[in-house]
């Protein structure tokens, strides 16, 4: 801090005895200078800067999950849509290419969110980082209104590009149904699976357990990545992970449910489809299966892998699993001269 007081003092005193002309020609040059190259200038040089600051964080949230979003369920029009031979002479796509899709999604909406936000594009994730982790609670609400309206407006910019094919295969403009029956566009924009959201039958429950276990599988994976005791991936490549990660359970567990695994991925486009013309029936249809299936389903598991993963591998003090007791803290204090009276990590707020 000194030398950039003295090496200020130094510029000024050199302005000071610079002739008129060299004045002129030092503002000049002055105005193209970057403040952002400046270590001493303000972090705030507009109003609009330090607005952007407050709203970093969801604002980040909103953007990663936008982009998710529009990745997935662009990658779900692409395929269902083409199948109608009056949008195209031949399907673009399989359902190979739904799981790239979604998995770029995700990747790439980590990779623009997760140096500001954490990049959870996900209300499960943050609801049980929350719970198990530390984050704080009053940041919940905001980030899962950021994701869902990510989701939303995701889903707008898809039904912007595709709306021309909506309307061939809804059978013309303003027509809008919601029979599932594929290729219907609105369950298309709303995460279909391989050959329909309910294909071969299933029943409620079995939805669940879907739901349930890859939300669990996709929890342990994301905590794994970021845990630096058990071989996470080099810095800046986790987004790479969590791409082979979701294309993995996209191949393995995506039948039926379409692994949604998301609430805003679900809600988000849900709430847009009911506003762009098909109604009510998006929240109706088959007994409001997504309010306890693509909701609650990915919550509890998300909160059932956290815990499995941070009672049987997790060592980090962070975790509500490893908060020390009273007794423990106490033993610490008197045992450990050397530590000069300081807690050990994670008891701070125990």
């Amino acid at each position: 801090m000194s030398e950039i007081l003295e090496k200020s003092e130094e510029v000024r005193v050199e302005i000071v005895s610079m002739s008129s002309h060299d004045k002129q020609r030092d503002t000049s040059t002055a105005k193209t200078v970057n403040l952002a190259d400046c270590d001493h200038c303000t972090t705030f040089p507009n109003r609009w800067s330090r607005f952007r600051y407050a709203i970093r964080e969801p604002a980040a949230e909103f953007l990663g999950t936008m982009i998710f979003v529009i990745f997935g369920t662009g990658g779900n029009c692409q395929v269902f849509l083409s199948m109608n031979s009056n949008v195209e002479a031949v399907p673009r796509g399989a359902y190979l290419s739904l799981n790239f899709g979604w998995a770029a999604g995700v990747a790439l909406g980590v990779w623009v969110s997760g140096g500001i936000s954490g990049g959870h594009i996900n209300p499960a994730i943050t609801f049980a980082r929350a719970v198990f982790r530390g984050f704080p609670w009053e940041k919940v609400p905001v980030y899962v209104f950021a994701q869902i309206l990510g989701g939303f407006c995701g889903a707008g910019v898809v039904y912007a590009n595709y709306f021309h094919a909506i309307d061939i295969v809804e059978g013309g403009p303003g027509i809008r149904t919601v029979n599932g029956e594929l290729p219907d566009p609105c369950f298309v924009l709303l995460f279909r699976g391989k050959s329909g959201l309910f294909s071969f039958s299933s029943k409620n429950a079995e939805a669940l357990l879907k739901q349930f276990s890859g939300a669990a599988l996709l929890m342990i994976g994301v905590l794994c990545f970021n845990d630096k005791k058990n071989g996470p991936p080099p810095q800046g490549l986790i987004p790479l992970a969590l791409f082979i990660l979701v294309l993995g359970l996209g191949t393995s567990l995506g039948l039926d449910t379409g692994y949604s695994l998301n609430p805003a991925r679900d809600f988000g486009p849900r709430l847009f489809t009911a506003a762009a013309g098909y109604g009510g029936a998006v929240f109706t249809y088959r007994n409001q299966y997504w309010l306890w299936c693509n909701a609650l389903g990915p919550v509890i598991g998300m909160l059932f892998g956290a815990f499995i993963y941070d009672t049987l591998v997790f060592e980090g003090g962070e975790s509500i699993m490893n908060k020390p007791t009273a007794k423990t803290v106490e033993w610490h204090v008197h045992a450990c001269p050397s530590q000069n009276g300081k807690l050990p990590v994670g008891i701070e707020s125990a």
